[in-house]
């Protein structure tokens, strides 16, 4: 009989593998909601709109409390893009960064009111979402980049200098393939982000950030992810504004009481991708808790709904689920389907022989995740 994926993991190894998948994806999109809520404002203007202390509470955006941004629906489709992925290897045709880039055209047909409908009911249940047909500010990159079906590659990019944080920002859930080695899956993210992002320092803060969710998902600390992630990058051409500001981030962790000015001078005032990731490793290293690291992810002049993203994703990787402030989570958009893509996304990783192989396969399973 042949060994399935479940056979492997151990119940209290998958048990902590969703848990961890679910506080990354949901920690994510509370980290996207709250600083959707300082969109456009300054420090100063967040005080001012929300008291000395800046945007400690998820704030009204996009017309109700816990809207997200195109960050969070984009990294919902690479999670849907890295499940068909798996499923298609039973194909004997497997190339992940396709089925990736198939799923951001799935997101871009979202955006606009011309071209395919996605709604149809051979493309999947994700695509059928109604919520997630609202334009969120999607990076204007992320637009042009999937305004076609060509495939961006490294050797011939898409945006070759588009350097700001939009595939940096939904490169996550790379890092939830904990039965990958480090380096394929900064591999996987470093060549995903060529298809919108051309800039070297774009593509490798993605390597980087899928790095470090990588071994924080594997249950190791933060120093070691980010550790990680360095050894990741030293050999890649162009590493080193993305290993500078790692390194940066890692020293302000030294430089005593964490705050606004630190995460600023650290890059989260620009939209460029290595200082968005570095603001955002130094918030999930030194936050008491995830409410602290958020608070002090998006209280900035720069692009908040960003860098709380970022640190959303690193802490629930770090934390687990259960570690998310349930008021924010009751409030959050679309907290079903990132509950449900999550739960589909542990199950396929921990268990995929059993819903599609040679003996058996599921049609409901396949039904969700076409394989077209």
């Amino acid at each position: 009989m042949a060994t399935t994926a479940a056979a492997v993991w151990g119940r209290a190894e998958q048990q902590d593998f969703r848990a961890r998948v679910r506080g990354c994806l949901l920690g994510g999109a509370l980290g996207d909601a709250l600083g959707a809520g300082a969109h456009g404002l300054t420090l100063d203007g967040i005080r001012d709109a929300h008291g000395p202390d800046g945007l400690t509470e998820p704030a009204p955006a996009f017309g109700r409390r816990g809207a997200v941004t195109a960050a969070t629906q984009m990294s919902l489709f690479t999670v849907d893009g890295l499940i068909r992925a798996q499923i298609r290897r039973d194909t004997g045709v497997w190339h992940p960064p396709t089925d990736v880039h198939r799923a951001h055209l799935r997101w871009a047909a979202t955006q606009h009111d011309w071209g395919p409908d996605e709604r149809r009911e051979d493309n999947g249940w994700l695509a059928r979402e109604e919520w997630l047909y609202a334009r969120r500010n999607p990076p204007r990159a992320c637009l042009t980049g999937l305004g076609d079906d060509r495939l961006g590659t490294l050797d011939k990019p898409k945006n070759p200098t588009a350097a700001d944080s939009g595939a940096l920002v939904r490169s996550a859930p790379f890092g939830l393939l904990v039965g990958w080695e480090p380096q394929l899956v900064c591999q996987l993210a470093v060549e995903c982000a060529a298809q919108t992002h051309g800039a070297p320092a774009a593509g490798l803060a993605a390597g980087a950030f899928a790095v470090t969710v990588h071994g924080l998902a594997r249950g190791g600390s933060p120093e070691a992810a980010v550790d990680r992630a360095l050894e990741q990058l030293a050999a890649r051409p162009g590493h080193e504004p993305v290993t500078e500001a790692l390194g940066r981030a890692l020293g302000a962790v030294r430089q005593g009481a964490p705050d606004h000015a630190r995460v600023a001078a650290l890059g989260a005032d620009e939209d460029r991708a290595e200082g968005q990731l570095a603001a955002a490793v130094y918030c999930a290293l030194v936050g008491e808790d995830v409410r602290h690291g958020l608070r002090l992810a998006v209280n900035h002049d720069g692009p908040s709904s960003v860098t709380g993203a970022l640190t959303g994703a690193l802490l629930g990787a770090l934390h687990g689920e259960t570690a998310l402030p349930p008021a924010w989570l009751a409030e959050l958009e679309g907290r079903a389907t990132v509950l449900e893509l999550a739960d589909d996304f542990s199950m396929e990783m921990t268990q995929g022989a059993a819903l599609h192989g040679p003996a058996e396969s599921s049609p409901g399973w396949l039904a969700r995740y076409p394989r077209g």
